[in-house]
């Protein structure tokens, strides 16, 4: 698999997957008071957030790296994230799982996104 800069760990041992759309206009502090109100999880514990839009075309990650928090985001240009359908409110995943995900991946085909190339963003 290729070698990415700016990813999770995929070493991170619980990855919280909001199944639900959010507004992503929410920043660290919105993301953060809705893990601990309404998830009821303590969002400096060290577990790895993740929360997509309603499009499915954006991933937000949240996590406590020490002294602050850490907001990673990805938008994808033409394709839809494959997210895990479930019937709880929250899913875990392993920090491998959430790479596959933020790749692409459908984790119950383990097919991926198309690679992408440009030249120019104009």
């Amino acid at each position: 698999m290729k070698r990415y800069s700016l990813r999770p760990d995929v070493q991170l041992e619980c990855v919280y997957v909001y199944r639900d759309p959010v507004d992503f206009r929410l920043g660290y502090r919105g993301l953060s008071v809705l893990v601990e109100h309404e998830l009821g999880i303590n969002p400096f514990s060290g577990s790895l957030f993740v929360f997509r839009n309603r499009q499915c075309d954006k991933i937000k990650c949240l996590f406590w790296e020490d002294n602050g928090f850490v907001l990673y985001y990805k938008a994808l240009e033409s394709e839809k994230f494959h997210w895990p359908s479930d019937e709880d409110t929250l899913i875990t995943l392993t920090g491998e799982q959430l790479n596959w995900l933020l790749s692409g991946y459908n984790l119950t085909l383990m097919k991926p996104h198309s690679v992408l190339q440009y030249e120019s963003v104009a």
